[in-house]
């Protein structure tokens, strides 16, 4: 009796797609297996630089401490009390505060003139890169280069002094203590301004030409472009500008420290900032440091730097505009 033949099944048939499909997860489950390699240095050094030196700071602000060879000694709140009876650090809070609010108003007000200014300007990207150039320059060689133009020297005044006299003005002390902040102030604004009217226009750049031309036709003056097209559709890039500023206000040192003290060791408390007090009390002091009152002071920087970025994203918190 003749084998019946054996019946063969036919291969399988698998579409285009759901090979597509397949090599994706492949593709995915490998990029997984790299994810933690790649990602856990980045956090192992963030970590030990990073987190570690600011637990360390916030613990030993708590503490009575001059450093090697001697035992940190809890004492509660014992710096940060002092702290707030000292003339020194009030002056260094109120300072930092006026750097923040005043210089950072000055700041955003010449970088929006400029942003309406330029975006129409022919020759406006080579204006751009002129204004930025004052921020590439080292904080130390600004703080030398203004206070050779703006000392008080009499029968040999710097330059601001010298244009006074020639008109008939007398010379003012513009580095004095009680005049130097206003001065930093002022440099600030001249020397930071570029960098965030740079940041500005980059935004600008995204913004559609045709909802400018659209304003020309309906005939919106320059300040009713900018209030209506340019501010609400660059209005993220500006909190992100915010937060950059108030960060980088709150550390200000070697601006201050040239201008308010050239050939001394330490300015006058009358000029001195948050950053200036955290380095007075770690290697200016007579004597023996105070290593629990700078880290005391430096809790009190994270704080107030915490809040205000805080404060300030909330306030410029709102819905993005697509375009």
């Amino acid at each position: 009796m003749a084998a019946s033949p054996q019946t063969s099944r036919p291969a399988p048939v698998t579409s285009p797609e759901a090979d597509v499909t397949s090599a994706s997860g492949a593709h995915l489950v490998r990029k997984k297996r790299l994810f933690w390699p790649f990602l856990l240095p980045a956090i192992g050094l963030y970590v030990l630089f990073m987190v570690v030196p600011t637990v360390a700071t916030v613990v030993l602000g708590f503490t009575s401490w001059q450093g090697a060879g001697d035992t940190p000694e809890f004492n509660g709140v014992g710096n940060f009390t002092e702290l707030f009876a000292s003339d020194a650090f009030l002056y260094s809070f109120l300072n930092t505060l006026l750097y923040i609010f005043v210089a950072g108003v000055g700041t955003f007000l010449l970088a929006f003139l400029f942003t309406m200014v330029l975006r129409e300007m022919r020759g406006g990207k080579l204006v751009r890169a002129i204004l930025f150039f004052p921020n590439i320059v080292a904080p130390v060689a600004l703080g030398m280069f203004f206070s050779i133009i703006m000392i008080y020297r009499p029968n040999r005044q710097g330059l601001v002094n010298y244009l006074l006299e020639s008109i008939g003005v007398d010379a003012v002390k513009f580095l004095a203590p009680e005049n130097v902040t206003w001065v930093v102030i002022g440099c600030l604004i001249w020397a930071s301004a570029g960098f965030y009217i740079t940041i500005l226009m980059a935004a600008v750049d995204r913004i559609p030409p045709y909802l400018y031309e659209d304003a020309d036709i309906a005939g919106a003056t320059p300040w009713q472009k900018f209030r209506n097209v340019t501010l609400p559709l660059t209005w993220d890039v500006i909190g992100v500008a915010g937060v950059l500023w108030t960060i980088g206000a709150i550390k200000i040192f070697e601006l201050v420290f040239v201008l308010a003290g050239p050939g001394t060791y330490s300015p006058p408390i009358e000029s001195w900032t948050l950053g200036l007090y955290v380095f007075d009390r770690s290697f200016g002091t007579a004597g023996s440091p105070e290593y629990g009152m700078a880290c005391a002071a430096a809790v009190m920087m994270i704080a107030l730097v915490s809040v205000l970025v805080v404060a300030l994203r909330r306030l410029m918190r709102r819905e993005t505009i697509q375009f």
